[in-house]
């Protein structure tokens, strides 16, 4: 039994999580490279730091707005054609990005509403990508596995600023075509997201028992285990679509992501201002920006597998909270460079890490169709917070004219999430299976 769950789950790993991750690089590239463009759009649209945070956050409303009907509609229509369709969307409004100037030109709208208009757009567009993604992988792996493969599959946030940074910041010095870098780096980087909405239609598989690529008896093992650990969850209480949206847990899950959400965006969208501070060029920029998701990186794997292992979720929530609380913090209290960036390289271990941390638990206890409007309820409401985040930035920027007071709010805020994380109680016997009820199913 031991060696077909090895095989099977070994199998499901490479065929799924490569392909996973590349696709939510390119995602999440393309929602936070207008902290990039931000060195140079901002004087070219003649914007306020107030302005852009705001406009950064406005992609947040509407992600909010349509996130629990587009997860509702990838569980109806399938992972494929869903995920598919959102990224070829947001591909295309990021593009539109680079031509700001022009529509405004031709329509008559401010640059500023143009801005606007656009992030609450790509906002729609992505609507359901990332629940979408989490309640896909509850239909591959046993809940053991969970936190492991949601840090593989988020490992692509710090390797998005990892990899992106650097070309972001040189794409910056390009120019052609009459547009200036910050226009072609929309462009370019808008491109693989279009690219991979076909590679989703070709490659992706809904659910296990459509997947030709599993043997026989690796298929008739992952079915049977899924479904004696549904089994688990409905036999503790089955959880409807309406009580989902209003359990306790899911509201408090949705606490704790809302105030993670707040620091990880609010520092995002304004990090590579805060290192173009230092007094370094726009490449340098892009690779002192990217050193943070280095450490995040470690952090994210270590805790996750950490997690796995003891299924303690709440107590590595907790850790990984006040880690991120007292790096954001200290950011704000220092102002020697190396120590801001040594700081902040310490709280982006808490952000990174909290997710793959945080989204087991909500997928211990929900089952079906109210997993999905669940786990999109969290993910909606915590991501309201990127609204929050970037324009309390903005505004406390330009009301002090520096970035202590933002960043100590969200060091506040994301230590509130960390108490409130220790509250959240989940049988751990909902996630361990026990070995005799693992029988294929005949």
């Amino acid at each position: 039994m031991a060696e077909i769950e090895s095989i099977t789950i070994r199998k499901v790993m490479w065929r799924l999580m490569p392909f996973l991750f590349v696709c939510y690089f390119v995602a999440y590239l393309d929602r936070v490279n207008v902290g990039f463009a931000k060195l140079q759009m901002n004087a070219a649209l003649g914007m306020s730091e107030a302005a852009y945070g705001f406009g950064a956050g406005l992609f947040f409303l509407s992600y909010f707005l349509l996130e629990v009907p587009s997860n509702l509609a990838l569980d109806r229509f399938g992972a494929r054609l869903w995920i598919a369709r959102i990224m070829l969307s947001w591909g295309v409004i990021s593009g539109l990005f680079a031509f700001i100037r022009p529509i405004s030109s031709a329509t008559g709208i401010s640059n500023e509403w143009v801005f606007f208009s656009l992030r609450f757009l790509l906002g729609i567009a992505e609507a359901g990508f990332f629940p979408g993604i989490i309640f896909y992988l509850t239909l591959w792996f046993p809940s053991v596995y969970r936190a492991r493969v949601v840090a593989l599959f988020m490992l692509a946030i710090p390797f998005s600023s990892i990899l992106g940074a650097p070309v972001s910041g040189a794409l910056l010095n390009l120019t052609g075509g009459s547009l200036d870098g910050w226009q072609w780096l929309f462009i370019l980087e808008a491109v693989p997201s279009i690219a991979m909405a076909l590679g989703v239609i070709l490659y992706l598989t809904d659910r296990p028992a459509m997947a030709t690529w599993l043997a026989d008896d690796e298929k008739a093992w992952l079915e049977g285990r899924l479904a004696t650990e549904q089994e688990q969850k409905t036999k503790s209480g089955h959880v409807s679509i309406t009580r989902a949206m209003s359990d306790p847990r899911v509201l408090a899950c949705s606490f704790v992501y809302f105030c993670l959400n707040a620091a990880s965006y609010g520092v995002a969208f304004f990090l590579p201002t805060i290192v173009k501070g230092f007094g370094v060029s726009n490449f340098q920029t892009g690779l002192l920006s990217a050193l943070p998701f280095v450490f995040g990186a470690v952090g994210m794997v270590l805790l996750g597998r950490n997690s796995d292992r003891t299924l303690k979720r709440r107590e590595h929530v907790c850790f990984a909270m006040i880690l991120a609380a007292v790096g954001v913090a200290g950011a704000a209290l220092v102002s020697e460079p190396i120590l801001v960036l040594g700081l902040l390289c310490l709280s982006q271990i808490g952000v990174s890490a909290t997710p793959p941390l945080l989204w087991p638990i909500p997928s211990a206890f929900l089952t079906g169709t109210s997993a999905a409007a669940g786990i999109a309820a969290i993910n909606a409401i915590g991501n309201l917070s990127g609204f929050a985040g970037p324009y309390v930035m903005g505004y406390l920027k330009d009301a002090t004219g520096n970035f202590s007071a933002g960043l100590l709010v969200l060091a506040g805020c994301t230590l509130a999430g960390g108490i409130v994380a220790m509250t959240l109680k989940v049988s751990r016997h909902l996630e361990a299976v026990e070995p005799a009820r693992l029988a294929p199913a005949e």
